[in-house]
Formats: structure tokens, sequence, C-alpha cells
């Protein structure tokens, strides 16, 4: 019988490593025993374990009671790391040794799957180096900061690759529970635990839940002046050539600096500025679409548009009935 792993970390916690740890649990547990009594076997042993045989998590405001140490599995196919908080500390001498046990676990065959920003931890092993990795949007800058070996996909709810899978933040784990579901046991006993939890199946993009703040944790001020100056720019079209003339700096080397300080080139941040504008004006006001779009510099519907949905994965029209309350009048 194959082997699932969850771990309950010694290291500091929150509420959402209660709720992962508790979620996964479940629904794996209720998949297995789905599949015992559709095919008539249990396809695997599903386990929490940790360093103690009882870890306290959220300061101690629960705590559970773990299968089995770390230290004594030799073997695991799959590690499931819930959510810690983004401060996780790599050097404490707790966490190196489970950190060592993961990449060890890993080099043995085991795939790895973090959830929300879990991703903190298992880039501090060096496995995400040069590989696609999700975490909650509200952490981006704070682990491109950290991690800038990793090609962080902020928009992807999940990513799959060699083995090792990450996902989006809070509550988004169960996206992924079930999308283990469907590639440890089947197609069938995954939509059976999208029906029974009532979690939508096949969620891809957490880019519609992004609140977009800018990405001002960096040092380079003439980027900082630009950013500011993009953002007091709603209603006007600017070219980056007009920008790298404003603060007097060649075009090439305005978009390198651009770029290394916050992770999108000059045009991309002036559109997400953009389209976060529309977005509250969508949630907060009965503004037509035409209206909106106009406000934040656009004259072409088709243009607004596909620029709105590459950010939000949904169009205007789509996510001002979803988010505003009074949509249903405005139609």
């Amino acid at each position: 019988m194959k082997h699932i792993t969850i771990l309950a970390p010694s290291c500091a916690t929150t509420l959402g490593t209660v709720a992962c740890i508790a979620g996964a649990y479940e629904i794996l547990t209720r998949a297995n025993t789905y599949c015992k009594q559709s095919q008539g076997r249990q396809l695997f042993n599903i386990e929490i374990a940790g360093t103690t045989p009882r870890t306290a998590l959220a300061n101690g405001l629960f705590t559970v009671k773990t299968h089995s140490f770390v230290t004594d599995l030799s073997k695991t196919n799959l590690i499931i790391i819930p959510s810690l908080p983004s401060s996780f500390d790599r050097s404490a001498p707790e966490n190196v040794a489970l950190l060592q046990w993961i990449e060890k676990q890993y080099k043995n065959g085991a795939e790895i799957a973090s959830m929300c920003s879990a991703a903190f931890m298992l880039a501090s092993t060096g496995l995400l180096d040069g590989r696609n990795c999700s975490t909650h949007w509200n952490f981006a800058n704070k682990f491109r900061t950290q991690f800038p070996n990793v090609n962080l996909q902020t928009d992807e709810l999940i990513t799959d690759e060699h083995g090792i899978y990450t996902n989006g933040g809070a509550y988004s784990f169960l996206n992924l529970v079930l999308y283990i579901v469907e590639k440890y046991f089947d197609r069938h006993t995954a939509i059976y635990c999208s029906k029974i939890f009532q979690i939508e199946i096949d969620r891809h993009r957490q880019s519609g839940f992004i609140i977009f703040e800018g990405q001002k944790q960096h040092s380079d001020e003439m980027v900082r002046e630009a950013q500011a100056y993009i953002e007091s720019q709603l209603s006007e079209k600017i070219s980056v050539e007009t920008l790298s003339a404003k603060f007097a700096i060649g075009r090439r080397n305005f978009d390198r600096r651009f770029i290394k300080a916050t992770g999108n080139t000059p045009i991309e941040y002036a559109q997400r500025v953009k389209v976060e504008s529309a977005k509250k004006a969508f949630e907060t006001t009965r503004k037509s679409i035409n209206e909106v779009m106009y406000e934040v510099g656009y004259s072409d519907l088709k243009a607004f548009r596909e620029v709105f949905r590459r950010f939000t994965g949904v169009s205007p029209l789509v996510y001002r009935s979803k988010y505003n309350k009074d949509s249903a009048q405005l139609q």
C-alpha cells in the first residue's frame, strides 16, 4: 500500500495550518473509503506525521495527535506541507532537520505538495530553484525577494512540475487536494469528493482574487517615482519611451531596472494598475463598462476586455456581475 504523509510541523503555525491538515486528511480519507467501497481496495495509508507525539498548532489553540514521527518514515510517496507563516525560519534546528528529511524523501522518489505559504518552507530546501511555483498572491513580493531563483506564478492556482505541486492562497488548498485525488486515485473519485465536500473542481487560476497593491518592496528610487507617475496617470496611455525620457534614461536600461525592481515590465505594471482601478469601480459603483474603460485610459472595448481577462481570468461583465450586489439592475 502506498503512503501519504501530511506534515504537522512543530515550527510556528497558524489557523490556516490547522485547516490544511484537517481538510487534506478528511478529503483523502474519504477518497480512500470511496475506493474501498466502489473498487474493493484501499489505495493509501494516510498519516499525519510530526516530530512530537502531539503537536501544538496556532499558538497552542489546537493540538494534533500525530500518527508517526517523520524520522521513523523511511519511505513515503507523497508529502503534504500545510500552510505556514511566511516568516518561516529555515535556520531553526528543528526546521533544518525537517528540510533535510523532505529533501531526502524527494531524492528517494517521493512527491511533494505545498499549500499556500508553505511554499516558503519548500523553497528553503532548494528544490524549487529554476522551477515554477505558486503561493498566496499577498506574499508574492516577499517570496520573490527571498527566493529569486524560483519562477513564481502568482496567477496560477496550482503548479505541477517534476513531482512537486504548489498552490495559491488560503482555502484554495482544497482545490489542490482535489487535484491530488484525481492524480493519485482517479477522475471519478475526484468528482465524488468535489460533490461531497462541495468544492469547485477544475479551478486553475487565482488571478481573479488578486488585489494589486503595486510592487513597492524595493530600493530603486527612480522606479518608485515611475510607479507613482503611472498610478497618477490612470486615464492616459503611457508609452515606455515617454517614461524613460521623463527620467532621462535609455529605454532598455529603464526596462531592465523596472523589471528587476517590480517583476513586471512598465507596460504590464500600467495594465495591472488600470485593471485594479477598473475592478474597484465595478465592485463599488453603478458605472457602465464603457465609462470605466474610458476612465482607465482605454478607448477600444476589445483591447480592454483582453487585458482585463488576462489579469482576472474573466470578462469585465462577468466580474461586475459577480462582485457588485446591484449588478442585476445594471444589465
